[in-house]
């Protein structure tokens, strides 16, 4: 168990170093806006319920500066309530390479898989490119993308995400951290050291002729980048990642949303686990390299359970008093060290993506990242027992998850938002209070470790010998202390005597 951990560890601090030291170097592997070779590209937009957002997208799109004779744009309104269609039909007709695919109530709402399938019916390009619908590219996007495409062999490109609503509370900084390491130092790394980059499901791009032989996207699974991921390299394919193709995302706002969407994808990337792991391992058209990339990769969201599998053990020797050796201050380093040790952006690789992205005064919320890991633990563990209940008693139908709010609600969200505007602000403001109020108590229960020092006198079960000096010290005390009218015992004192002498005579 301690060597998972440790192969982890050396994971994060291998791809750190490797970031940084092709930074120093000033040998960034970023692709060019230049347009090497004009793919005639399909850009596919999923959406369900989206209002508020698609329309910035659509007109995105319009500025985007590839050759627009070469682009044709798709989007699918999944059996949208609001007036999500309504907006692309507005678009449509202002744009003739859009083209919109409206699903009935039958065959809509069964996630986006699904909604990406039913657009890939409709594709003429050679490349498909994917846009969630709260996205919103840079103009020279599809460049930097297609041109990784030249070498016949990559069959997925993926580009960097960037939070867009950072400022809006603590819960967007700590996601924007998370993005920083995951993306400007993680998936970057595995770039340059020719492993396996993850294709995210969006600010992406995917060769038609993969699609095709695959199969498409599977609707089965709930991470379908993942999945993709892994059906394209045991296809023969490859993933690339270029850094400086940006895409700027709306992160989740609240606790809530941020469980919703991080246990899904929890679930997905354990699932994926149990899917491709053998297959990764048989499959002969992979180097060791990306072999030991892929299993760590499919395996990251089971780190968490062994690092609570871990502290329970601990915690459970160290009270029963099996482990009496170790000190509570070197069980809680300990502890710590395990901690730092899971994935979801660790500290050194947030540090280092935050210094190479000249970001230094976001450095100060690092210490909570210790909270988000704490969160993803439960997250996890509720992720897995998710499914383990699914591989007992089967799946429920594919639905869709909105990632910057809770959809369901969201109307009722905003009217009340609208009514009770101060009371909406001092919530995220109690929001804030209660993370550092987290943070404290955990630091504030600690303390005791930290300050506990081990006392000669306290220093457990004593020797014999240390008995004998001890009544010794106190006879000489009691008989300093004597006074003229007190009465020394000389009974006592004999029967005292008689015991120390026996003393070295019992076994130690």
């Amino acid at each position: 168990m301690s060597a998972v951990i440790f192969a982890y560890l050396v994971r994060h601090f291998v791809f750190t170093l490797t970031a940084l030291r092709s930074s120093w170097r000033r040998k960034e592997l970023n692709g060019t806006n230049r347009t090497l070779y004009p793919h005639f590209v399909s850009i596919v937009i999923p959406a369900r319920n989206e209002e508020r957002v698609i329309g910035r997208l659509l007109q995105r799109i319009n500025e985007l500066t590839y050759p627009k004779e070469r682009v044709e744009i798709i989007a699918v309104d999944d059996g949208s309530s609001d007036s999500t269609g309504t907006i692309m039909e507005y678009f449509a007709k202002a744009n003739g390479r859009l083209k919109v695919i409206h699903r009935s109530p039958e065959e809509s709402g069964r996630g986006k898989a699904s909604a990406l399938n039913a657009a890939l019916r409709h594709v003429n390009g050679e490349i498909v490119v994917c846009f969630d619908a709260d996205y919103y590219p840079q103009r020279d996007i599809l460049e930097r993308l297609l041109n990784e495409f030249l070498d016949p062999k990559v069959g997925v490109v993926q580009g960097r995400v960037t939070v867009l609503n950072e400022p809006k509370n603590i819960v967007t900084r700590l996601v924007a951290l998370e993005r920083i390491g995951g993306y400007r130092v993680n998936q970057y790394a595995r770039q340059i050291l020719r492993l396996i980059p993850q294709f995210g499901g969006t600010v992406g791009a995917v060769r038609k002729g993969l699609l095709d032989q695959i199969g498409g996207w599977d609707e089965s699974a709930l991470t379908e980048d993942t999945d993709l991921t892994f059906r394209a390299y045991l296809a023969g394919y490859k993933v690339r990642y270029v850094n400086n193709a940006e895409c700027y995302e709306e992160a989740v706002e609240s606790w809530r949303a941020y469980w919703r969407q991080r246990r899904r994808w929890a679930e997905g990337h354990m699932a994926a686990a149990l899917k491709h792991s053998v297959p990764v391992l048989k499959n002969k058209k992979l180097t060791l390299r990306e072999k030991v990339d892929g299993i760590l990769l499919l395996n990251v969201y089971f780190m968490p359970l062994l690092v609570l599998f871990s502290w329970i053990i601990g915690v459970l020797l160290f009270f029963s008093g099996s482990s009496q050796w170790i000190s509570a201050l070197w069980f809680f380093i300990l502890m710590s060290f395990y901690s730092f040790a899971g994935n979801f952006a660790p500290f050194f690789e947030v540090g280092i993506g935050t210094y190479l992205d000249g970001r230094s005064r976001a450095l100060w919320l690092m210490p909570l990242l210790l909270f988000t890991f704490l969160y993803n633990v439960a997250i996890c563990t509720k992720a897995f027992a998710d499914l383990c209940l699914v591989k007992v008693f089967g799946r429920k139908q594919r639905s869709w998850c909105k990632n910057y709010s809770l959809w369901r609600w969201k109307k009722l969200y905003y009217k009340l938002r609208r009514n009770i505007r101060k009371t909406s602000m001092a919530l995220e403001e109690f929001q804030t209070f209660i993370v550092i109020a987290f943070g404290a108590f955990f630091f504030i229960m600690l303390l005791p470790a930290l300050l506990e020092l081990k006392k000669p006198g306290d220093a457990g079960p004593r020797r014999i010998d240390d008995c004998s000096i001890l009544l010794e010290e106190q006879l000489r005390i009691a008989s300093l202390e004597k006074t003229e009218d007190m009465k020394f015992d000389q009974a006592l004192v004999s029967k005292v005597s008689q015991i120390i002498a026996a003393l070295p005579n019992l076994e130690t």
